[in-house]
């Protein structure tokens, strides 16, 4: 490690670090297969140029080096959070304010984001989560749908069996590709329990992770749990914590 640490020094340009390969991952993200009626995919690194420039800078900062880290598996982003800034549970607000990354193009507040940051905060702070964990979603993109009177919501991967049945290919080749960053698998986290229904049946038929550790999703905590939040921040470290085999604490 000493040796690595010391050539990453000495030759900067000659290594390709986690951001390089998380940054590269997601230039090259895109949906091309169908949809169910009524559903829509939002491309943020397609849509708005200043997502791929804020998510770089993101990755840049937290995730320029070689160190292995967990993987924490959400559902798939919303359009307030990584459907817009490009990061994983993290809204404009939050990007700007804990990671001093400012997005002038777009102003979102999501509350997911709220709960992780309070949560990434309790646990020592970005850079300190961020060397040891690596959030993503099996689906990265957002997708939405299309109410009977016309609105766009934001949609779960997992709300239509026909939509999963659709998207379930890209998933798991969107999982293997974010396993290829150098992620640790002999565990993974899952935020809610549904979204581990499906992550367990994929595990099932592909054998990606050997141990999957549910934790309640932070919409859901935010929205419905909110008196009981401190003790599910608790949770959530002590899950993180004494699940993790990394060397970076």
């Amino acid at each position: 490690m000493a040796e690595d640490k010391l050539f990453f020094t000495l030759f900067p340009m000659m290594i390709e670090t986690f951001a390089d390969k998380v940054i590269d991952l997601n230039r090259s993200l895109q949906y091309t297969g169908s949809l169910p009626n009524n559903f829509q995919v939002l491309n943020p690194y397609m849509d708005n140029p200043e997502t791929m420039k804020v998510m770089q800078e993101f990755y840049e900062k937290y995730y320029n080096d070689l160190l292995p880290r967990k993987f924490i598996i959400g559902i798939n982003p919303s359009r307030l959070g990584a459907g817009v800034t490009g990061v994983p549970f993290t809204d404009t607000k939050r990007l700007e304010e804990v990671c001093g990354i400012k997005m002038l193009s777009a102003h979102t507040h999501e509350i997911s984001s709220v709960f992780m940051y309070d949560m990434i905060n309790a646990y020592g702070g970005a850079k300190d989560f961020y060397q040891n964990f690596y959030i993503n979603s099996p689906f990265p993109l957002a997708i939405i749908r299309r109410t009977k009177d016309g609105k766009w919501l934001n949609a779960n991967y997992y709300d239509d069996v026909a939509l999963f049945k659709s998207v379930k290919n890209f998933m798991v080749e969107s999982l293997k590709k974010h396993i290829s960053l150098g992620l640790d698998t002999s565990e993974v986290f899952v935020l809610g329990k549904k979204n581990a229904i499906f992550i367990q049946q994929i595990n099932r038929e592909e054998k990606l992770f050997d141990k999957l550790s549910v934790l309640e999703h932070p919409r859901f905590i935010q929205q419905y749990k909110l008196s009981n939040k401190q003790a599910y921040i608790e949770k959530y470290i002590a899950t993180l914590k004494a699940g993790s085999t990394c060397a970076n604490f």
